[in-house]
């Protein structure tokens, strides 16, 4: 009973600390010009308006890096599931030597830190014409996500009886087809939870746009090159709108997320 209190209490700690900084920055962004540099900052709504989002809305090129963030991502989110699956579907359906320890490489592929590799990127991406386009900053990102997919698709797959295939393969089907009308439909919703994921690394990630691009900046590239010359309010309307597609992530596809971490923890 007080391991539950305590895990309770931690929970609602950490809420909070996530919650706050958020709900400053949509009262700030939602509010007059002067609620960004009011002090002290209330946690309620006072006087709502649409001013500080319509600045930000209206500079000059913010829906051309709007553009280019949607692109990018999805870009990224075809890439990231495209390749993912297979592979997922392969740790699932096959036994292999070395596969825990595929297992813990593809998960290793995030410690390497983007800075070490930002010269040899722009080197090589300069040499072979993706500097400054859409497609070589997507590659970046589903580096980024597709370990993530992996490991989802591996645990959707896994979840998924094997006998419901064989029984498909007995009634006329191929490998390939009883994977399409049998496996794919079971699968799909948390396919969806990767893509969305993989969408929302490629919308937030910050570093290896503002490396990889000059003229096709990414939203986040776009407002952290203009850091010190946007006022405050700017800065808070900027990551007001870079927040919501991760919040919306968060919402839309949690009670697939959990299904898929209770299916791997069996």
């Amino acid at each position: 009973m007080k391991l539950q209190r305590f895990l309770f209490g931690m929970a609602v700690l950490i809420s909070v600390c996530w919650l706050v900084p958020v709900l400053l920055i949509a009262l700030s962004a939602l509010g007059p010009r002067e609620a960004a540099t009011a002090w002290p900052k209330s946690l309620w709504p006072g006087s709502l308006s649409l001013e500080t989002l319509d600045f930000f809305l209206n500079f000059t090129g913010v829906w051309q890096a709007v553009w280019n963030s949607i692109v990018v991502a999805l870009l990224t989110m075809v890439m990231a599931v495209g390749l993912g699956a297979p592979a997922g579907y392969a740790l699932a359906r096959y036994d292999f030597k070395g596969q825990d320890l595929y297992r813990v490489l593809i998960v290793m592929t995030r410690a390497f830190p983007l800075a070490i590799l930002a010269l040899p990127l722009v080197t090589r991406f300069i040499a072979v014409g993706l500097y400054d386009t859409h497609l070589g900053v997507a590659l970046v990102h589903t580096a980024l996500a597709l370990p993530f997919a992996i490991l989802v698709s591996s645990s959707l797959f896994m979840a998924i009886p094997r006998e419901l295939e064989e029984a498909a393969w007995t009634l006329g089907c191929n490998r390939f087809t009883g994977f399409v009308r049998v496996v794919a439909p079971l699968a799909l919703p948390g396919l969806a939870a990767a893509m969305v994921f993989s969408f929302v690394v490629s919308w937030n990630e910050v570093f290896a746009a503002s490396v990889l691009t000059l003229k096709q900046r990414t939203l986040t590239a776009y407002l952290f090159a203009s850091l010190e010359e946007s006022p405050l309010h700017f800065r808070f309307a900027g990551g007001f709108f870079l927040i919501l597609p991760s919040m919306v992530f968060i919402f839309v596809v949690r009670k697939y997320l959990f299904s898929m971490w209770g299916i791997a923890n069996r």
